[in-house]
């Protein structure tokens, strides 16, 4: 990948799949095992971030390194990395909301995390905000089917336990792509915030979908 391969070969990597707020990021930072990633209401992640993970040695301090946009740089106070990423989320998009297809490439070597390259997408959204495109919901899904499509990507499917599984825009593109659920990973979020009385029992054993 740091050599450009991927201009020419479509090298595996593992793609974050999800409607808006749907915990995407929460899984991706479990997976890294830092915490990193920009926070908040609405849509959140509006570039497309590749992460490189990079496993180290215990006892190394982790750091970042934004290769193509941030030239020269080590972070290793994760809270700088997380105001870099919103810096250029806006420096691209502009403060309003606005969804665009140029990825944010982020290196992080910790001992935390496997080695992994894991895209995190923005979430598929419905209803234009701000200056958004009124046809946002075409453009976020066009730039998820881009990334998914590609038989080497393994899909991470986030649904969140406390809304309907039937209605997940996610589930519904990963099961067009992948229809046989080959190279499809489910992962339930949001447990923790469910109704009292209900419970994600028939998610994690397969009877909803």
């Amino acid at each position: 990948r740091d050599c450009g391969l991927q201009q020419y070969i479509n090298l595996p990597r593992i793609a974050v799949l999800g409607s808006q707020s749907a915990g995407k990021s929460s899984v991706l930072e479990s997976i890294v095992g830092l915490d990193f990633l920009p926070r908040g209401d609405g849509v959140v992640t509006r570039r497309p971030l590749e992460l490189r993970l990079n496993h180290m040695d215990e006892g190394t301090t982790p750091f970042a390194v934004f290769p193509d946009e941030i030239k020269g740089k080590k972070f290793t106070n994760f809270k700088e990395v997380r105001d870099n990423i919103v810096d250029l989320t806006d420096k691209m998009c502009g403060a309003n909301k606005n969804i665009i297809d140029k990825p944010i490439i982020l290196q992080v070597y910790s001992h935390t995390c496997p080695d992994l390259t894991l895209i995190d997408l923005p979430g598929i959204t419905r209803i234009a905000i701000a200056d958004q495109p009124d046809n946002i919901e075409k453009i976020t899904r066009a730039m998820a089917h881009r990334y998914v499509s590609d038989p080497r990507t393994i899909i991470l499917c986030v649904v969140p336990a406390n809304a309907d599984m039937t209605t997940s825009d996610g589930l519904q593109m990963a099961r067009h792509l992948d229809p046989k659920g080959i190279r499809t990973i489910g992962v339930i979020t949001k447990i923790d915030i469910m109704d009292r009385g209900t419970n994600a029992k028939k998610m994690i054993m397969n009877q909803e979908v």
